[in-house]
């Protein structure tokens, strides 16, 4: 029996998702979600599409869930219930997302005890989500030990842009003692997304130059050239670049140095104000684009401006990247309101007829869960929605490396 299937696992500080597909047609065959993990109210929310439990709906599992340990195990035990237990022939892999691989990693990887060792030494440069994933590879080593398990890295594809790009201005020395400099994320849906819309214009990858842009409550734009990153909105951390949901984006570094002296804030109370209490939360109070737009719609004015900084930031990076590119083919929108969200794409495209953009009012309206063209004939650059599969790209990677 030929293993083809890959259970992919994204460990949060306080949840775990996870699906699992089969590589062989690329299906999903399970799907589900561990929340609230050491906090009241935890649940465990899973779908079976295949297998005894198929077409029976979600299953919902109440009560504490203490820790990784605990949600891995209860992912399993719903997995067996369903025939797709991990003890399976089956199964070929396990994908795991990790957020920060640095500059050692720039590629899918095979993890061992020294490849762990190094994504913990990477937890400095991202405090909030490397542990977590740390603890996702850890259990799911104890619970299937001879089986490989593989770190896809969201920072992987942007490793690509050139080191002038890479670079902050800042003393040389310092930033290679501290590795300061521009890593991106969201690297997994960028992938996606980019290859994906060079099929949907029928033709090769490396003839498409892409500006990609993955809006959800983190927010992040990227200039692909040729199915190659060149340039991407985040930086050191995922803080920099657009306006997000809690995320202020790009900002004057003396605005820190002004809370601490002036303020008195203290490096914590600083990094918790520009990373969960600022961007359209921190504008309007609140984060979920769909309120925005429905307070902005009504004329709500605090609503209006965090709608309008937003935008006007999507427009920046799209010039600049449109610079940065040279010949852009596509523009193309993705993730919760990219793909969801027909008055943030009006707006962001309104305007920029100049640079060859322009949309198809009823196109756009239109909701698909295919990836679709939203712009005219006519125009010069095509705008299009493609839905991202983070999922698909971690497994499709996995199942690559494992097989090869």
């Amino acid at each position: 029996m030929t293993a083809t299937r890959v259970l992919v696992l994204n460990s949060g500080s306080s949840s775990v998702k996870y699906q699992l597909l089969d590589m062989a047609d690329s299906s999903r065959l399970a799907v589900g979600l561990v929340e609230r993990i050491g906090e009241e109210g935890s649940r465990l929310v899973h779908e079976p599409l295949c297998g005894p439990g198929a077409g029976g709906g979600r299953r919902e599992r109440a009560g504490a869930i203490a820790d990784h340990g605990q949600a891995l195990r209860a992912v399993a035990e719903e997995l067996a219930a369903d025939g797709l237990g991990l003890d399976s022939p089956e199964l070929a892999a396990v994908g795991h997302r990790v957020v920060h691989g640095g500059t050692r990693f720039t590629a899918p990887t095979v993890i061992d005890d020294e490849v762990l060792a190094e994504i913990r030494n990477l937890i400095p440069l991202a405090p909030l989500h490397n542990p977590a994933n740390v603890t996702g590879i850890e259990v799911a080593r104890e619970l299937r030990a001879d089986l490989p398990q593989v770190a896809v890295f969201d920072t992987a594809f942007h490793a690509t842009m050139p080191e002038h790009v890479a670079r902050y201005a800042i003393d040389a020395s310092t930033a290679e003692k501290y590795s300061i400099r521009r890593y991106g994320f969201h690297g997994t849906s960028h992938a996606y997304v980019s290859r994906a819309t060079a099929a949907l214009l029928g033709r090769p990858v490396e003839d498409v130059n892409v500006i990609v842009l993955h809006l959800g409550n983190g927010a992040s734009a990227s200039a692909v050239r040729g199915g190659v990153c060149v340039e991407t909105s985040m930086g050191l951390t995922p803080l920099e670049g657009l306006v997000m949901g809690t995320r202020s984006g790009d900002l004057d570094p003396a605005v820190i140095f002004h809370l601490a002296r002036v303020g008195g804030l203290s490096v914590d109370e600083i990094d918790s104000l520009l990373n969960k209490k600022s961007g359209l939360l921190g504008l309007c109070g609140d984060n979920d684009m769909r309120e925005v737009t429905r307070r902005a719609g009504e004329g709500d004015g605090s609503a209006r401006l965090a709608l309008a900084a937003y935008v006007h930031r999507l427009k920046k990076y799209i010039g600049a990247y449109t610079a940065v590119l040279g010949r852009v083919d596509a523009v193309v929108f993705t993730a919760g309101v990219g793909e969801n969200a027909p008055v943030v794409r009006e707006a962001a495209v309104s305007g920029l007829e100049a640079l060859g953009l322009a949309l198809d009012p009823e196109a756009n309206a239109a909701r698909s869960p295919e990836p679709r063209l939203i712009s005219p004939d006519h125009a010069r650059v095509a705008v299009a929605v493609v839905p991202t599969d983070e999922e698909l790209e971690i497994a499709t990677q996995a199942y690559a490396l494992v097989t090869q």
